[in-house]
């Protein structure tokens, strides 16, 4: 099976959870993006990996003209319904169905750290630039600079051992890993910089919800049942309980702007 169905499928799992309970902490990312690249109404931008349609959403209200493409069905829904005059497809970010050239703006959030080819989908999502347009990749910092990876880590403990190589939420983090990519590419690096995107749960049902809707847990659940991952993510949380029923996580996410 191809990663694109593997990792579709996935995520199309818990898209409400996803789209409710964990993707709104990207907004920091999300908005550090826009007011950098300064979007208008003449931008094409391709949201490369769009999810659930939130960053899509701000694009459009910015001005940009927005294509979204995803592998999982179930968030491009939640895109659609975001989104209902906007294209939203089901594709691979390894097999564009774009031509040369075509957009001002590639954006891929929590996405390239997924494709089974990394390299490959980084070339993809340069040949439908057009010159001089930019290619944002937004990834997780480091595991040891995010709360988030100890509940990670821990569904990750449900899973039996990832090959080398294996997609995942830190796949790209390594230090120098996506400069690498990028000049092997022959992007230009025009940006880099770290955003803290803080995770603050109102009760702890919150929190699992939040984690249930990724595709790790998603994975888990192939090997233990449902009740065994919301009570392993429930126990990861713990440590990070304020008081009452409020836990929060302080993350980082690196955001790389390159240009063509």
């Amino acid at each position: 099976m191809s990663t694109k169905a593997v990792q579709g499928e996935l995520w199309s799992i818990s898209p409400q959870n996803w789209s409710t309970h964990f993707e709104p902490y990207f907004l920091p990312m999300y908005k550090t993006v826009l007011q950098q690249l300064g979007v208008t109404e003449d931008t094409m931008l391709l949201d490369a990996g769009c999810g659930s349609g939130l960053f899509s959403s701000m694009a459009i209200d910015a001005g940009a003209q927005v294509i979204g493409i995803d592998a999982a069905p179930g968030l491009l829904e939640v895109a659609r319904q975001r989104n209902p005059k906007n294209n939203f497809m089901e594709e691979d970010l390894e097999a564009m169905p774009f031509g040369n050239n075509s957009f001002n703006v590639v954006a891929g959030f929590n996405s390239f750290q997924y494709a089974g080819n990394f390299e490959s989908a980084l070339l993809e999502a340069k040949r439908v630039l057009k010159k001089g347009g930019h290619l944002v990749v937004g990834i997780w910092d480091k595991p040891e600079a995010s709360d988030a990876t100890h509940v990670l880590k821990a569904i990750g403990s449900l899973l039996p051992p990832p090959p080398p190589g294996t997609p995942g939420p830190f796949a790209l983090s390594e230090n120098g890993k996506m400069e690498n990519i990028f000049k092997g590419a022959g992007l230009k690096l025009s940006s880099k910089r770290t955003v803290p995107c803080p995770f603050l749960y109102h009760s702890l049902g919150n929190g699992i919800k939040s984690f249930m809707g990724t595709g790790p847990a998603a994975a888990a659940m192939n090997y233990a049942d449902k009740k065994t991952v919301e009570e392993t993510i429930a126990k990861a949380l713990q440590p990070f309980r304020i008081t009452d029923d409020l836990y929060f996580q302080q993350n980082h996410f690196l955001v790389f702007i390159a240009e063509k």
